[in-house]
């Protein structure tokens, strides 16, 4: 691809400077404000009217691209994140040993049944 925008920018670069050189001799007046002139030549006129529409364009895609650059880095690392494995900082402790005098407290054999009254 490289090899083709070369090619494009050396035949415009041989186009201007043909039309320069037959276009030479040629000298217009360019009335900019009332009461200013600006004398050149035409390839001069053509040549700035060209960078005045090409330098605007050419900024605005350069920052096209270096947004979406951003744009598809931010979601790269946001995929990274989440596919990576979770890793817990807090350490890992073995269960303490139970200790063998303390008895679980009795629960009844139903746990629906009603207490016992203890009124009597």
């Amino acid at each position: 691809m490289q090899i083709v925008r070369t090619i494009l920018w050396v035949l415009l670069l041989v186009a201007v400077l043909a039309f320069s050189f037959g276009n030479w001799d040629k000298q217009i007046d360019v009335r900019i404000w009332p009461g200013i002139v600006w004398d050149t030549r035409v390839p001069a006129l053509v040549i700035v009217s060209f960078m005045i529409g090409l330098i605007p364009m050419w900024l605005y895609h350069r920052g096209v691209r270096w947004r979406q650059a951003r744009r598809i880095s931010a979601l790269e690392q946001a995929t990274a994140k989440m596919a990576s494995p979770r890793v817990d900082d807090t350490p890992v402790t073995a269960p303490a040993p139970a200790e063998a005098t303390a008895s679980p407290a009795a629960e009844p054999a139903n746990p629906v049944e009603p207490e016992p009254d203890q009124r009597a």
